[in-house]
């Protein structure tokens, strides 16, 4: 297997060249013009750390009819993000309320590790220290612990550790590699990746009992990524690499129906549904593009806006915990750093500072 350089699992490399109106510049207010964003007024940093890339996806290569060689362009570009990123500046943190917090991973030391800081700005409390990559972290729906992948243990596999960083423990055991983990809204299942048996498939675990179950296979060389659990429970978003490349698709859990979300010409990744379930975010970047979108879909309409098209590979997109903002991750300034940008007048705010890249946000739901 490959590192999927989105910075650590799950990963896609989606952006776009030009800033557009859905996701203005992070200084300027909206409407303001194109260039990019404005050197901030940024406060004395507090003390930072740092982690770096992690996820594992293989690149495998197909054979494919001429015709679909442009699909076979959408999936390689989005496990891809060694393209030169555009450089800018972004406005200090800010206007965050208070309850909000961000758990997200740093590069440390040739590492990664897990941090939480306040969305707004601040200190960042450091969860795990380990010389493993600890990454793609999801808050527990009851806000008081965290599911995470990690290789401590040597392969990739799934951990939980307290909103305080004590009673770390391993919430699988086995010689597969697991890993990008979300936690059902009831708090009851836990939807991950893993090859335990067989090939890649998204697999559904039922926490109090772990009977396990498949619930979408896509064939052997299949590659997954990203599942997340809509409001509701009734459906999971995923990515996966089946047959057009790399898109975007939901699951009913019931039926295990699935379809796809993202268009044939372009495919996506990291997907997130909205607070209210009626849309799922996620990463476009189609044909080895140097940047990436963030992309919202209606489920109801199949319609589609850019919501952030800063000219840098953006990625990681979550709503906050009452869906007016987003947080996502970008190298706008020639590293990954983490950012949140308001929805209703795409004004942006840089919330991680310091030496190390930051990727894979998460809000603390607020309970």
């Amino acid at each position: 297997m490959g590192y999927w350089c989105a910075v650590s699992n799950g990963g896609l490399l989606l952006p776009s060249a030009f800033l557009g109106r859905g996701a203005l510049p992070l200084a300027h207010p909206a409407g303001e013009g194109t260039s990019a964003p404005r050197t901030p007024v940024v406060p004395s940093p507090s003390v930072w750390s740092s982690r770096s890339c992690y996820l594992l996806f293989m690149a495998r290569s197909y054979v494919f009819a001429i015709t679909v060689v442009a699909l076979a362009a959408v999936a390689f570009g989005c496990s891809r993000a060694d393209e030169k990123a555009a450089r800018g500046q972004a406005a200090a943190a800010g206007g965050a309320p208070p309850v909000w917090e961000l758990v997200y991973a740093r590069e440390v030391g040739g590492a990664m590790d897990l941090f939480v800081i306040p969305a707004g700005g601040g200190v960042e409390r450091r969860l795990t220290d380990s010389p493993a990559y600890d990454s793609l972290a999801r808050w527990t729906p009851d806000g008081r612990s965290i599911v995470f992948t990690s290789d401590r243990a040597g392969k990739p596999q799934l951990w939980q550790v307290d909103a305080d960083g004590r009673n770390l423990r391993r919430l699988r055991t086995n010689g597969a590699t697991e890993y990008q983990a979300d936690v059902s809204p009831d708090g009851r299942t836990l939807a991950f990746l893993s090859n335990l048996d067989g090939p890649e498939r998204l697999m559904l675990q039922e926490l109090a009992t772990g009977a396990t179950r498949e619930l979408v296979r896509h064939g052997e060389s299949a590659i997954f990524g990203n599942p997340h659990w809509s409001p509701d429970g009734r459906l999971v978003a995923f990515s996966s690499n089946w047959r057009l490349g790399h898109h975007i698709y939901v699951v009913d859990v019931a039926t295990s129906s699935v379809r796809r979300l993202s268009g044939v010409a372009s495919g996506g990744c990291e997907p997130r549904f909205s607070r209210d379930g009626s849309k799922v975010v996620y990463v476009s970047r189609g044909h080895l593009r140097p940047d990436s979108r963030l992309v919202e879909h209606d489920l109801a309409t199949g319609g589609e806006k850019a919501l952030v098209s800063w000219p840098a590979l953006n990625y990681d997109p979550v709503y906050s915990p009452d869906g007016t903002e987003l947080a996502f991750a970008s190298n706008i300034t020639g590293t990954y750093e983490i950012y949140r940008q308001r929805l209703s007048d795409s004004r942006a705010w840089r919330v991680t500072f310091g030496k190390g890249e930051a990727r894979y946000p998460d809000y603390r739901p607020v309970r």
